[in-house]
């Protein structure tokens, strides 16, 4: 007999204990158990348009500690979700519940059996990070979302994810073997396809595996004609249970009808996957069309040659990418059109992949259809992959298109009937005033993407949501679709599907929940019972962020925190383990909290407050936040790998900013905060102050007192500043090319002087006349890391006084340090929007190397040859740019090897401060150090950044250390040979004091830097 159908709307989470069950699961799981505030919030939405803040989160270490978290939730009836990557965008991942995250531990690759082509996982490993498991064998594991470099199996799993490679893979469904399982109930069990014998002996055995496989033969018979006529038969149906699973054709395949089913039934545990042969070689042609339904007809065509993909994109999503300077070289290089099929296809070599291409070209030709460019170089490839891959983020938070969002963005029919739903797709858009909407997506299996501009915040806006989604829903259907071809069903879609499935199987549905989950404990509200599909919206009529005083303006977000806050839309991708900057906290510590989304979550928590619930009540003196925000190494790392240009670092320089307002600071913000002002005192007495610091007790009570980490070198003062070296010299050069200032930057002028010196003898060569700035100056760059804005802005007001003669004279200001460059090219402006003076420091700021390549007409490097190790600045790869660099190192006959290794992990004050050490030195050892240690001895280490070069100077154990592109140029001027451990005496790098003179100064410093810290204050900052 079949169990009641559960259809009754989910009961609240409210009246658990929350103390108890905490302590419960603490006492009993080993894992992290997390009721905080700060969890709470960061888990409290995905990338969908909904949000539910949690009971509490739990972290098992293993598969059996989340068994043992099940049975402390049955305990108490709390409701349970599980957890990946947490990239949903139909709600899946976000409920008032216990989420379970598998990412962070549980995330091994189990077996694998190369003959039988299947593995063994845990849910929480990374597609990418198992697939690169599989290298040696040849296989892979086929279907591939977007998020491929932070998406997990279990999420995949989950969501029966597919991606582009589905085309050749299939569905995740398609690609699941079996699969152990725990149910609420406590049942744990293996599930797979199942022979009349397989089922026999499962009834022999008895139990509750027996009762369920009973109940699930019993549903299929009973609804065999539903399933068989009502199910629509498109590569792409993902919305609803997979019961075709069950179907004798299918051999009644329990682990299939699992698949998709989004942490509803059951809970997770191990995964055994069918894997397909690595594509050897491949070949990519893009296809041009007059509009995006014209390539919808012609994806039959385009079938007949058998493409591994098959994408399609139109000229909304190209331009959204044009405008957010997305991917420019692989733009220009697509055909003339105003939509693109792109197209890939395979071969066992490079020729038979090229001839396919070929054939499909020929074809293309015969018929007179589209313009063709064809990509067969595997480099030129991946560059467009990007466009089509950067899809959900260009098409996000784009200017005078700012609150588009999923709610209709995977939809499915048939690839035969992909121009004509598109042409009343696009007649729907029209007619609801979304005719800015972009469409694209996988048209080989007829799926197609969009987000679309719905004004949730609004009773209106919110009305017409409702309203287009039914009627959306009601044309997919019409078509004979489905509402989901990738994402799922979640909240979105969950009260959608009586349009696509109808009422008898709609019921079949609510007995096949009933089956695994009758008190409906697993993901409450999400697929069935659904909860409405407008309600626990994140936005919503009652959303009020408020006006906010800032000091920052957010001039790209109307001068709105909340809005640069909402910026942030769930793609997950700083959840990445590798590659790229962003983000390198999450890199290490592998925790939500940390990660660029995990803060994105808090801050909007805390705007949001207690007014509906939040999980940050204390505002801007929430110790959640700043907890949170304390691991941001304020790399900007997100400001250029974010797909929507999340600036974290601004925002935490904000925050801080305000939470300290009135109090007293960690004694570190003013020990390092302060340091171009304890600089400048130093530069008046450098052998004192040094001996100071490194004096045996008094250096350690200097670390104490500062805040800095006892393992961590304080740097030490070069004996002659730069700009006093520069103020007794004599100009050199013929200034043939004009003027140029020189900046003067703290790191520079003070701590590694030799950078500045060499810089002016290449500028000189190069035929410029140098100015350095003769008094103390500073762009701000610790005062706003550790947000004391304040102050930052008195330092550039006085900067920019020092500086403007220069300016209005149109001289070019060159920046040696990246960090105080990219403040005059970025946060100046933020700070000082309409100033007119710091508008022209923005654009009159170059580095030595786009001055050299871009402003030196006819300027040719001196001749170098070797190789070099080059660790880019977090800064300068989010704000300058490294294209000059590269360009001026190539033509100086340099190998140029960029290190992908993200942030160094010291990140001016951070590495430094107390707490930070071990994941400051777990970010340079990911990739930096170790790559410097296995450099060959002739190998150049190249760091333009101070805070880089202290990184590889103190992490590298066998002594080699980094220099500036500066000091390279000028010892190629000379034709110097730069040896992988350079002693050169042009790159002073000071020392350490001998101890013989550490206590004869020590007693010297305080009395003469008091008086003199005095005045150079009130000098600096008036």
């Amino acid at each position: 007999m079949l169990p009641d159908p559960v259809l009754r709307p989910p009961e609240p989470a409210h009246d658990i204990d929350l103390a108890a069950l905490a302590a419960d699961l603490r006492a009993e799981v080993d894992g992290e158990v997390r009721f905080d505030d700060g969890s709470r919030a960061a888990y409290s939405t995905d990338a969908s348009n909904y949000r539910q803040v949690p009971l509490g989160v739990v972290v098992p270490r293993t598969v059996d500690a989340a068994v043992a978290a099940v049975a402390v939730c049955r305990r108490h009836h709390a409701p349970l979700t599980s957890r990946g990557g947490g990239t949903s965008l139909a709600g899946e991942c976000t409920n008032t519940a216990v989420i379970l995250d598998w990412s962070k531990y549980c995330h091994r690759l189990l077996e694998v059996d190369a003959d039988n082509r299947t593995c063994l996982v845990e849910p929480g490993i990374v597609l990418d990070e198992l697939n690169d498991q599989l290298k040696p064998t040849g296989l892979e594991y086929g279907p591939r979302p977007a998020t491929h470099n932070h998406c997990t199996l279990g999420g995949m799993i989950g969501n029966n994810s597919c991606g582009a490679t589905a085309q050749r893979s299939g569905k995740v469904v398609d690609n699941v073997v079996e699969l152990e399982v725990l149910l609420y109930d406590g049942t744990r069990m293996w599930v797979g396809e199942t022979s009349d014998e397989e089922y026999a002996r499962i009834q022999r055995d008895g139990g509750r595996q027996a009762e369920i496989y009973r109940q699930l033969r019993a549903l299929r018979d009973e609804y065999l004609a539903d399933i068989r006529t009502r199910y629509p038969h498109i590569p792409r149906r993902v919305s609803g249970y997979n019961l075709d699973s069950l179907l004798p054709e299918k051999n009644f395949h329990v682990a299939q009808a699992l698949v998709g089913s989004e942490a509803t039934l059951v809970t997770v545990l191990r995964a055994r996957l069918r894997l397909i042969p690595v594509v050897k070689a491949t070949a990519m042609v893009f296809l041009s069309y007059p509009d995006i339904a014209a390539a919808g007809d012609d994806v039959p065509r385009i079938l007949e040659h058998d493409p591994i993909v098959l994408e399609g994109i139109d000229d909304k999503l190209i331009t959204f990418e044009q405008r957010k300077h997305l991917h420019p070289k692989a733009l220009h290089e697509l055909p003339e059109g105003g939509a693109w099929l792109m197209v890939q296809l395979g071969g066992d070599t490079a020729e038979r992949a090229r001839a396919a291409a070929d054939r499909l070209i020929a074809a293309v030709d015969r018929d007179r259809g589209p313009r063709v460019h064809e990509f067969a170089d595997p480099a030129d490839e991946q560059r467009m992959w990007a466009v089509r891959e950067s899809g959900l983020g260009a098409t996000a938070h784009v200017s005078d298109y700012q609150d588009s969002g999923p709610g209709w963005e995977d939809s499915a029919v048939a690839p035969e009937k992909l121009g004509d739903y598109l042409r009343d797709l696009d007649r729907l858009y029209r007619e609801f005033g979304f005719e800015k909407a972009s469409v694209y997506g996988h048209f080989g299996q007829g799926c197609v993407h969009s987000r679309i501009p719905f004004r949730l915040r609004t009773a209106d806006g919110v009305r017409d949501f409702r309203a287009f989604v039914e009627r959306a829903a009601d044309l997919v259907a019409g078509y004979g679709g489905s509402f989901s071809g990738e994402h799922g069903d979640g909240q979105a879609r969950g009260e959608l599907l009586p349009k696509m499935y109808g009422a008898r199987l709609i019921r079949a549905f609510g007995q096949f929940k009933a089956i695994f989950d009758p008190d409906d404990r697993m993901n409450p509200g999400k697929v069935l019972p659904p909860y409405p599909l407008d309600s626990h919206l994140r936005l919503g009529v009652d959303y009020d962020h408020g006006a906010v005083d800032t000091v920052f303006a957010y001039s790209d977000d109307g001068g709105s925190f909340g809005d640069a806050v909402l910026r942030c839309v769930g793609v997950g991708k700083c959840r990445r383990h590798s590659g790229g900057v962003m983000c390198p906290s999450y890199m290490v510590t592998r925790e939500e909290e940390h990660s660029t989304r995990g803060r994105a979550r808090l801050l909007f928590e805390m705007l949001d407050g207690t007014a509906r619930g939040g999980a940050i009540g204390d505002g801007w003196r929430s110790d959640a936040v700043r907890d949170a925000l304390d691991l941001c190494l304020a790399c900007k790392g997100c400001k250029a790998d974010c797909p929507v240009n999340v600036d974290m670092a601004t925002y935490k320089a904000e925050f801080l900013s305000h939470h300290y307002a009135g109090r007293l600071r960690p004694r570190s913000h003013y020990s390092m905060g302060w340091l171009p002002l304890m600089a400048a005192v130093a530069a008046r007495l450098p052998r004192m102050v040094n001996a100071f610091a490194h004096a045996p007790g008094l250096g350690r009570l200097a670390k104490v007192v500062g805040g800095i980490d006892r393992r961590r070198e304080i740097p030490v003062f070069a004996s002659e500043s730069f700009q006093r070296w520069f103020a007794r010299r004599t100009p050199g050069g013929d200034g043939s090319r004009g003027e140029v200032v020189l900046w003067p930057d703290t790191f520079t002028n003070h701590f590694h002087p030799g950078i500045a010196r060499a810089a002016v003898e290449v500028l000189e060569t190069a035929g410029w006349r140098v100015r350095v700035p003769d008094r103390p100056v500073c762009c701000g760059l610790t005062w706003i890391s550790t947000g004391q804005l304040g102050v930052a802005k008195r330092v550039l007001r006085h900067t920019v006084d020092v500086l403007r003669p220069y300016l209005r004279a149109g001289t070019r200001v060159v920046g040696l340090e990246p960090s105080c460059t990219a403040v005059f090219r970025s946060d100046a402006h933020e700070l000082f929007p309409d100033d007119d003076d710091v508008t022209r420091l923005r654009e009159q700021t170059v580095t030595l190397a786009e001055l050299l390549h871009e402003h030196s007409p006819g300027w040719q490097p001196p001749r170098l040859d070797g190789h070099a190790l080059i660790q880019t600045h977090c800064h300068q790869h989010a704000v300058l740019g490294t294209a000059a660099d590269q360009a001026v190192l190539s033509a100086a006959g340099v190998d140029a090897e960029f290190l992908d290794s993200g942030c160094c992990g010291l990140a001016g004050n951070f590495g430094f401060e107390q707490g930070h050490h071990e994941v400051s030195e777990a970010c340079a050892e990911r990739v930096l150090l170790p790559a410097v240690r296995d450099a060959a001895d002739t190998d150049v280490i190249l760091a333009d950044g101070f805070s880089c070069r202290t990184q590889v100077g103190q992490g590298a154990s066998d002594g080699r250390s980094a220099i500036h592109l500066a000091e390279l140029l000028r010892a190629a001027l000379h034709h110097d040979t730069v040896p992988g451990r350079p002693e050169l005496s042009w790159g002073e790098r000071p020392r350490p004091p001998g101890p013989g003179t550490r206590w004869a100064a020590a007693g010297l410093v305080a009395a003469a830097g008091v008086a003199t810290a005095t005045a150079l204050a009130r000098r600096w900052m008036r």
